[in-house]
Protein backbone atom coordinates (compact mmCIF):
# COMPACT_ATOMS: atom_id res chain seq x y z
CA UNK A 1 0.00 0.00 0.00
CA UNK A 2 2.78 2.41 0.97
CA UNK A 3 4.78 1.82 -2.21
CA UNK A 4 1.72 2.26 -4.43
CA UNK A 5 0.69 5.55 -2.81
CA UNK A 6 4.29 6.78 -2.73
CA UNK A 7 4.56 6.08 -6.46
CA UNK A 8 1.37 8.07 -7.10
CA UNK A 9 2.51 10.98 -4.93
CA UNK A 10 6.03 11.12 -6.37
CA UNK A 11 4.63 11.09 -9.91
CA UNK A 12 2.19 13.85 -8.97
CA UNK A 13 4.85 15.94 -7.22
CA UNK A 14 7.10 15.81 -10.27
CA UNK A 15 4.35 17.53 -12.28
CA UNK A 16 3.89 20.34 -9.75
CA UNK A 17 5.47 23.81 -10.17
CA UNK A 18 8.71 24.54 -8.35
CA UNK A 19 7.28 27.24 -6.04
CA UNK A 20 3.80 28.03 -4.75
CA UNK A 21 3.03 31.40 -3.11
CA UNK A 22 0.02 31.70 -0.78
CA UNK A 23 -1.42 34.66 1.11
CA UNK A 24 -1.60 34.03 4.88
CA UNK A 25 -3.78 36.05 7.23
CA UNK A 26 -4.47 35.12 10.87
CA UNK A 27 -2.84 31.77 10.19
CA UNK A 28 -5.27 30.94 7.39
CA UNK A 29 -5.00 30.82 3.61
CA UNK A 30 -6.59 33.87 1.90
CA UNK A 31 -6.93 34.98 -1.73
CA UNK A 32 -3.86 36.75 -3.09
CA UNK A 33 -3.75 39.82 -5.36
CA UNK A 34 -3.26 38.99 -9.04
CA UNK A 35 -0.91 41.99 -9.34
CA UNK A 36 1.69 40.09 -7.31
CA UNK A 37 2.42 38.04 -10.45
CA UNK A 38 4.03 41.02 -12.23
CA UNK A 39 6.23 41.79 -9.22
CA UNK A 40 7.39 38.16 -8.95
CA UNK A 41 8.27 38.12 -12.65
CA UNK A 42 10.76 40.92 -12.01
CA UNK A 43 12.80 38.68 -9.68
CA UNK A 44 15.97 37.37 -11.29
CA UNK A 45 15.75 33.67 -12.09
CA UNK A 46 11.97 33.48 -12.43
CA UNK A 47 10.95 31.95 -15.74
CA UNK A 48 7.18 32.30 -15.37
CA UNK A 49 4.50 33.04 -12.78
CA UNK A 50 0.81 32.23 -13.00
CA UNK A 51 -2.14 33.15 -10.79
CA UNK A 52 -4.18 30.02 -10.05
CA UNK A 53 -7.90 30.03 -9.40
CA UNK A 54 -9.03 26.84 -7.69
CA UNK A 55 -10.72 25.50 -4.58
CA UNK A 56 -12.54 22.61 -2.94
CA UNK A 57 -16.25 22.07 -3.46
CA UNK A 58 -18.10 19.83 -1.01
CA UNK A 59 -20.77 17.69 -2.65
CA UNK A 60 -23.09 16.98 0.24
CA UNK A 61 -25.17 14.27 -1.49
CA UNK A 62 -22.12 12.00 -1.83
CA UNK A 63 -20.13 13.38 1.11
CA UNK A 64 -16.98 14.03 -0.96
CA UNK A 65 -14.79 16.98 -1.88
CA UNK A 66 -14.09 17.94 -5.50
CA UNK A 67 -11.02 19.94 -6.52
CA UNK A 68 -12.19 22.61 -8.97
CA UNK A 69 -9.41 24.11 -11.09
CA UNK A 70 -9.81 27.11 -13.39
CA UNK A 71 -7.94 27.42 -16.69
CA UNK A 72 -7.52 30.30 -19.10
CA UNK A 73 -7.61 29.62 -22.82
CA UNK A 74 -4.67 31.89 -23.62
CA UNK A 75 -2.43 31.23 -20.62
CA UNK A 76 0.52 28.84 -20.60
CA UNK A 77 -0.55 25.88 -18.48
CA UNK A 78 1.61 25.13 -15.46
CA UNK A 79 1.11 21.34 -15.81
CA UNK A 80 1.53 19.26 -18.95
CA UNK A 81 -1.64 17.30 -18.21
CA UNK A 82 -3.68 20.52 -18.46
CA UNK A 83 -2.44 21.37 -21.97
CA UNK A 84 -4.65 18.75 -23.62
CA UNK A 85 -7.56 19.58 -21.31
CA UNK A 86 -7.36 23.28 -22.23
CA UNK A 87 -7.63 22.36 -25.93
CA UNK A 88 -10.71 20.20 -25.35
CA UNK A 89 -12.49 22.57 -22.94
CA UNK A 90 -15.15 24.83 -24.44
CA UNK A 91 -14.46 28.31 -23.00
CA UNK A 92 -17.38 29.90 -24.84
CA UNK A 93 -19.97 28.50 -22.40
CA UNK A 94 -20.09 27.15 -18.82
CA UNK A 95 -18.60 23.68 -19.29
CA UNK A 96 -16.26 21.38 -17.43
CA UNK A 97 -14.11 18.29 -17.83
CA UNK A 98 -14.19 15.98 -14.81
CA UNK A 99 -11.90 13.31 -13.40
CA UNK A 100 -12.83 9.64 -13.55
CA UNK A 101 -13.62 9.51 -9.83
CA UNK A 102 -15.82 12.60 -10.07
CA UNK A 103 -17.66 11.12 -13.05
CA UNK A 104 -18.51 7.96 -11.10
CA UNK A 105 -19.80 9.97 -8.13
CA UNK A 106 -22.00 12.36 -10.09
CA UNK A 107 -23.34 9.53 -12.28
CA UNK A 108 -24.59 7.79 -9.13
CA UNK A 109 -26.40 11.01 -8.25
CA UNK A 110 -27.99 11.28 -11.72
CA UNK A 111 -25.86 14.16 -13.01
CA UNK A 112 -24.87 12.83 -16.42
CA UNK A 113 -25.00 15.86 -18.75
CA UNK A 114 -24.61 18.77 -16.35
CA UNK A 115 -24.00 19.60 -12.68
CA UNK A 116 -25.55 22.28 -10.47
CA UNK A 117 -23.08 24.06 -8.21
CA UNK A 118 -24.41 25.91 -5.17
CA UNK A 119 -22.82 29.38 -4.97
CA UNK A 120 -22.11 31.20 -1.68
CA UNK A 121 -25.26 33.33 -2.11
CA UNK A 122 -27.41 30.18 -2.37
CA UNK A 123 -28.13 30.36 -6.11
CA UNK A 124 -27.29 27.59 -8.57
CA UNK A 125 -24.65 27.57 -11.30
CA UNK A 126 -25.36 25.05 -14.07
CA UNK A 127 -22.23 23.72 -15.81
CA UNK A 128 -22.29 21.22 -18.70
CA UNK A 129 -20.13 18.07 -18.51
CA UNK A 130 -18.22 17.85 -21.80
CA UNK A 131 -15.58 15.22 -21.09
CA UNK A 132 -13.59 13.07 -18.66
CA UNK A 133 -10.13 14.12 -17.51
CA UNK A 134 -7.42 11.45 -17.33
CA UNK A 135 -3.77 11.63 -16.36
CA UNK A 136 -0.73 9.40 -15.90
CA UNK A 137 -1.51 9.19 -12.19
CA UNK A 138 -5.02 8.54 -10.92
CA UNK A 139 -4.37 10.45 -7.71
CA UNK A 140 -3.78 13.61 -9.76
CA UNK A 141 -6.93 13.50 -11.87
CA UNK A 142 -9.34 11.42 -9.81
CA UNK A 143 -11.15 14.18 -7.89
CA UNK A 144 -10.44 17.04 -10.31
CA UNK A 145 -12.96 19.23 -12.13
CA UNK A 146 -11.50 21.55 -14.78
CA UNK A 147 -13.41 24.57 -16.10
CA UNK A 148 -12.76 28.18 -17.10
CA UNK A 149 -11.45 30.63 -14.52
CA UNK A 150 -14.53 32.75 -15.04
CA UNK A 151 -16.81 29.88 -13.97
CA UNK A 152 -14.64 29.05 -10.95
CA UNK A 153 -14.69 32.69 -9.81
CA UNK A 154 -18.48 32.72 -10.06
CA UNK A 155 -18.87 29.45 -8.11
CA UNK A 156 -16.56 30.61 -5.30
CA UNK A 157 -17.60 34.29 -5.49
CA UNK A 158 -14.00 35.37 -6.12
CA UNK A 159 -13.12 38.86 -7.35
CA UNK A 160 -11.33 39.32 -10.69
CA UNK A 161 -8.37 40.94 -8.92
CA UNK A 162 -7.86 37.93 -6.65
CA UNK A 163 -6.44 34.44 -7.10
CA UNK A 164 -6.14 31.38 -4.88
CA UNK A 165 -2.35 31.29 -5.09
CA UNK A 166 0.54 31.89 -7.48
CA UNK A 167 2.76 29.21 -8.98
CA UNK A 168 6.29 30.08 -10.03
CA UNK A 169 8.60 28.30 -12.42
CA UNK A 170 12.35 28.78 -12.03
CA UNK A 171 14.72 28.54 -14.99
CA UNK A 172 17.59 26.99 -13.01
CA UNK A 173 16.50 24.29 -10.55
CA UNK A 174 19.55 25.00 -8.40
CA UNK A 175 18.18 28.49 -7.72
CA UNK A 176 14.75 27.41 -6.43
CA UNK A 177 15.68 27.98 -2.77
CA UNK A 178 17.22 31.38 -3.61
CA UNK A 179 14.16 32.55 -5.55
CA UNK A 180 11.86 31.29 -2.79
CA UNK A 181 13.78 33.28 -0.17
CA UNK A 182 13.57 36.42 -2.34
CA UNK A 183 9.79 36.03 -2.65
CA UNK A 184 9.53 35.56 1.10
CA UNK A 185 11.52 38.75 1.71
CA UNK A 186 9.34 40.63 -0.75
CA UNK A 187 6.10 39.30 0.79
CA UNK A 188 6.71 38.40 4.45
CA UNK A 189 2.98 37.78 4.97
CA UNK A 190 2.99 34.93 2.45
CA UNK A 191 3.72 31.22 2.65
CA UNK A 192 6.27 30.13 0.06
CA UNK A 193 6.22 26.37 -0.53
CA UNK A 194 8.73 24.62 -2.78
CA UNK A 195 8.40 21.21 -4.38
CA UNK A 196 11.09 19.86 -2.05
CA UNK A 197 9.11 21.09 0.96
CA UNK A 198 6.13 19.04 -0.19
CA UNK A 199 8.29 15.96 -0.71
CA UNK A 200 9.69 16.22 2.81
CA UNK A 201 6.22 16.77 4.26
CA UNK A 202 4.77 13.72 2.52
CA UNK A 203 7.78 11.62 3.50
CA UNK A 204 7.36 12.56 7.16
CA UNK A 205 3.69 11.60 7.05
CA UNK A 206 4.48 8.22 5.52
CA UNK A 207 7.33 7.59 7.95
CA UNK A 208 4.95 8.22 10.85
CA UNK A 209 2.14 6.05 9.51
CA UNK A 210 4.53 3.32 8.32
CA UNK A 211 5.86 3.14 11.88
CA UNK A 212 2.52 1.68 12.97
CA UNK A 213 2.91 -1.21 10.56
CA UNK A 214 6.60 -1.55 11.37
CA UNK A 215 5.66 -2.17 15.01
CA UNK A 216 3.17 -4.84 13.93
CA UNK A 217 5.80 -6.36 11.63
CA UNK A 218 8.34 -6.56 14.48
CA UNK A 219 5.77 -8.30 16.70
CA UNK A 220 4.96 -10.78 13.92
CA UNK A 221 8.66 -11.37 13.28
CA UNK A 222 9.29 -11.95 16.99
CA UNK A 223 6.46 -14.50 17.09
CA UNK A 224 7.86 -16.21 13.99
CA UNK A 225 11.32 -16.55 15.55
CA UNK A 226 9.82 -18.01 18.74
CA UNK A 227 8.21 -20.71 16.62
CA UNK A 228 11.50 -21.25 14.77
CA UNK A 229 13.43 -21.51 18.05
CA UNK A 230 10.97 -24.07 19.37
CA UNK A 231 11.26 -26.06 16.15
CA UNK A 232 15.07 -25.88 16.09
CA UNK A 233 15.45 -26.93 19.73
CA UNK A 234 14.48 -30.52 18.98
CA UNK A 235 12.28 -32.91 17.02
CA UNK A 236 9.18 -34.65 18.25
CA UNK A 237 9.30 -38.38 19.01
CA UNK A 238 7.45 -39.15 15.79
CA UNK A 239 9.94 -37.16 13.70
CA UNK A 240 12.89 -38.87 15.42
CA UNK A 241 11.29 -42.27 14.82
CA UNK A 242 10.90 -41.39 11.13
CA UNK A 243 14.60 -40.54 10.83
CA UNK A 244 15.56 -43.73 12.70
CA UNK A 245 13.50 -45.87 10.32
CA UNK A 246 15.06 -44.16 7.30
CA UNK A 247 18.55 -44.89 8.66
CA UNK A 248 17.57 -48.47 9.44
CA UNK A 249 16.58 -49.13 5.82
CA UNK A 250 19.90 -47.80 4.55
CA UNK A 251 19.58 -44.02 4.25
CA UNK A 252 22.75 -42.06 4.90
CA UNK A 253 22.98 -38.79 6.81
CA UNK A 254 23.19 -36.70 3.62
CA UNK A 255 20.11 -38.51 2.24
CA UNK A 256 18.12 -37.62 5.35
CA UNK A 257 19.27 -34.00 5.25
CA UNK A 258 18.45 -33.73 1.54
CA UNK A 259 14.94 -35.06 2.16
CA UNK A 260 14.43 -32.63 5.06
CA UNK A 261 15.73 -29.77 2.92
CA UNK A 262 13.21 -30.52 0.18
CA UNK A 263 10.46 -30.85 2.78
CA UNK A 264 11.31 -27.54 4.44
CA UNK A 265 11.75 -25.72 1.13
CA UNK A 266 8.43 -26.91 -0.29
CA UNK A 267 6.51 -25.98 2.86
CA UNK A 268 8.19 -22.57 3.37
CA UNK A 269 8.24 -21.51 -0.30
CA UNK A 270 4.62 -22.54 -0.81
CA UNK A 271 3.63 -20.56 2.31
CA UNK A 272 5.69 -17.56 1.13
CA UNK A 273 4.12 -17.63 -2.34
CA UNK A 274 0.62 -18.05 -0.93
CA UNK A 275 1.17 -15.14 1.45
CA UNK A 276 2.40 -12.85 -1.36
CA UNK A 277 -0.56 -13.76 -3.57
CA UNK A 278 -2.98 -13.15 -0.70
CA UNK A 279 -1.34 -9.77 0.04
CA UNK A 280 -1.51 -8.68 -3.62
CA UNK A 281 -5.14 -9.77 -3.85
CA UNK A 282 -5.99 -7.89 -0.64
CA UNK A 283 -4.38 -4.66 -1.88
CA UNK A 284 -5.13 -4.62 -5.62
CA UNK A 285 -8.34 -6.67 -5.91
CA UNK A 286 -10.10 -5.94 -2.62
CA UNK A 287 -8.64 -2.37 -2.59
CA UNK A 288 -7.08 -2.80 0.88
CA UNK A 289 -10.20 -2.17 2.99
CA UNK A 290 -9.55 -0.28 6.25
CA UNK A 291 -5.76 -0.20 5.77
CA UNK A 292 -5.89 2.13 2.74
CA UNK A 293 -7.77 4.74 4.76
CA UNK A 294 -4.92 4.91 7.27
CA UNK A 295 -2.69 6.39 4.54
CA UNK A 296 -5.18 8.27 2.38
CA UNK A 297 -7.73 9.52 4.92
CA UNK A 298 -11.42 8.76 5.22
CA UNK A 299 -13.69 8.12 2.25
CA UNK A 300 -16.25 10.80 3.10
CA UNK A 301 -13.62 13.51 2.49
CA UNK A 302 -12.43 12.34 -0.91
CA UNK A 303 -13.38 10.32 -3.95
CA UNK A 304 -11.97 6.80 -3.93
CA UNK A 305 -9.19 5.81 -6.32
CA UNK A 306 -7.46 2.60 -7.37
CA UNK A 307 -3.96 1.89 -6.13
CA UNK A 308 -1.45 1.54 -8.98
CA UNK A 309 0.33 -1.82 -9.18
CA UNK A 310 3.91 -1.49 -7.92
CA UNK A 311 6.06 -4.63 -7.68
CA UNK A 312 8.61 -3.98 -4.94
CA UNK A 313 11.36 -6.56 -5.44
CA UNK A 314 13.40 -5.40 -2.43
CA UNK A 315 10.55 -5.90 0.05
CA UNK A 316 9.69 -9.31 -1.39
CA UNK A 317 13.35 -10.35 -1.23
CA UNK A 318 13.61 -9.17 2.39
CA UNK A 319 10.56 -11.20 3.41
CA UNK A 320 11.90 -14.22 1.51
CA UNK A 321 15.29 -14.22 3.23
CA UNK A 322 13.72 -13.59 6.63
CA UNK A 323 11.42 -16.59 6.31
CA UNK A 324 12.35 -19.35 3.86
CA UNK A 325 16.08 -19.95 4.64
CA UNK A 326 15.50 -19.60 8.39
CA UNK A 327 12.65 -22.11 8.34
CA UNK A 328 14.74 -24.57 6.32
CA UNK A 329 17.60 -24.20 8.79
CA UNK A 330 15.22 -24.85 11.69
CA UNK A 331 14.25 -28.11 9.98
CA UNK A 332 17.74 -29.28 8.99
CA UNK A 333 19.67 -28.57 12.23
CA UNK A 334 17.64 -30.84 14.58
CA UNK A 335 17.34 -33.42 11.78
CA UNK A 336 21.13 -33.49 11.48
CA UNK A 337 21.47 -34.03 15.23
CA UNK A 338 19.16 -37.04 15.09
CA UNK A 339 20.63 -38.39 11.84
CA UNK A 340 24.15 -38.58 13.30
CA UNK A 341 22.97 -40.97 16.04
CA UNK A 342 22.66 -44.73 15.62
CA UNK A 343 19.39 -45.94 14.15
CA UNK A 344 18.41 -48.15 17.09
CA UNK A 345 19.14 -45.34 19.56
CA UNK A 346 16.98 -42.91 17.60
CA UNK A 347 14.10 -45.40 17.33
CA UNK A 348 14.23 -46.15 21.05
Amino acid sequence: ITNSIKYELNSTLEALPEITVQKIKAGRHYDIDVGVVDEILEITGVESALARVWGYYYFENAGVNFSIIGLDEYEEQYKNSFVKVAKELDFSKPSMIVGEGVKKVIDKNYYREYFNFIKPNGTLKKVDITGVFSSDTELESNDVIVMSKESVREIFDMDESKATDIVVRVANHNEIATVASKIKLLYPDSRVVTKDDLKISYQNIFDYKSGIFLALFVISLFTFFIIIYDKASGLSSEQKREIGILKAIGWRVDDVLREKFYEGFIVSFFSYTLGIIAALAFVYILKAPLLQNIFTGYSQLKTSFNLPFVFDVQTLALIFFLSVPIYIAAIIIPSWRSATLEADEVIR
